[in-house]
């Protein structure tokens, strides 16, 4: 396997788990995944069950790939500041007894999708999909803003976007002011009578991922719809604010966007790079290079290799040799 040694590759978000198995010289050698997100408790995340998951991904990229011990691991998760005591007390002694692992590093999902999508560079990320974090570095601490989940934060994120195309749903429904009829008719194709949607939404362990789902229908609208195209520009001011609280000061730094929230396309692109200009005119706008599960491969390969230059700070980034 090279004097790297195999690498394991964790992306855990809102909407599953993405795994890649390889090694520090050839990257990623092969990827799965589970479309079923982590649990979390009342410990936070649970250790226990992103194991029973990752375990079968692991073993399944093992026998495809040949790595059979993955001496270095590196797993991104959604929420690991604010919930991830139960993950960095467990998992780094877990990963070594089921796979080998020497080394393990507990990321913050926003931190992968930072080095993904720039590299060991300074600058600034929006990371949006289900859910919506802005970090920021210059190579000596770390920036984050939003990250907070749905109920509390996450502000233009998909999960946001589709509660307020739901929300313009609704209002449309009950005749009252700032409803989209067009909205009501697309949540009704999608989700049945509305009476129901509370029912259908409520008891989901993945709330905010059915919530997301109908973040492209509000852009599908926008078009024509000025309640859709209303909450899209509040969206990308939300994206816009996060960017600017975290971008490092100097000369030129780079910011880019990246999750899947962004193939919506023109409806949300075209209006965020107007609000992004306006407020960070000093930025240089560059295309993400990756995506988070590249980034925790890229940060995995440098750990392996002894040449990883990003900060520590144990709620965003911390690196754990089991004894």
């Amino acid at each position: 396997m090279g004097s790297g040694g195999g690498i394991l590759a964790v992306d855990s978000g809102g909407s599953g788990l993405r795994v890649a198995l390889g090694t520090a010289e050839r990257g990623a050698l092969g990827r799965r995944t589970s479309r079923v997100p982590v649990r979390t408790g009342a410990r936070g995340i649970d250790p226990d069950h992103l194991m029973a998951q990752l375990t079968p991904l692991v073993r399944a990229l093992s026998a495809e790939t040949g790595v059979l011990r993955p001496l270095t691991a590196v797993v991104g998760a959604a929420g690991l500041g604010a919930l991830g005591d139960a993950l960095r007390a467990e998992l780094p002694d877990a990963l070594a007894r089921e796979f080998g692992a020497r080394t393990t590093a507990l990321a913050a999902d926003a931190v992968t999708a930072y080095v993904g999508a720039l590299g060991p560079r300074p600058g600034a990320v929006v990371a949006a999909g289900t859910g919506l974090i802005a970090i920021g570095t210059d190579l000596t601490a770390w920036r984050r803003a939003d990250g907070w989940g749905h109920l509390l934060g996450d502000c233009g994120s998909g999960a946001w976007i589709g509660r307020a195309g739901l929300e313009a749903a609704l209002r449309a429904y009950d005749d009252r002011p700032g409803g989209s009829p067009a909205l009501l008719a697309r949540a009704e194709e999608r989700f049945g009578p509305m009476p129901g949607l509370p029912g259908l939404l409520y008891p989901r362990p993945d709330r905010p991922a059915v919530l997301a789902s109908f973040a492209p229908q509000v852009a599908a609208c926008a078009n024509d719809d000025p309640v859709a195209a209303g909450v899209l520009r509040t969206a990308v001011r939300y994206m816009a604010e996060s960017a600017a609280a975290v971008c490092p000061v100097g000369a030129e730094p780079r910011i880019a966007l990246t999750g899947g929230l962004f193939g919506m396309g023109d409806p949300l692109l075209v209006p965020l790079e107007e609000e992004l200009a306006r407020r960070l005119p000093h930025a240089v706008r560059v295309a993400a290079e990756g995506d988070p599960l590249d980034g925790a491969v890229r940060i995995a390969a440098d750990l392996a290799t002894g040449t990883l230059t990003l900060p520590s700070e144990e709620s965003l980034f911390s690196i754990v040799r089991p004894i």
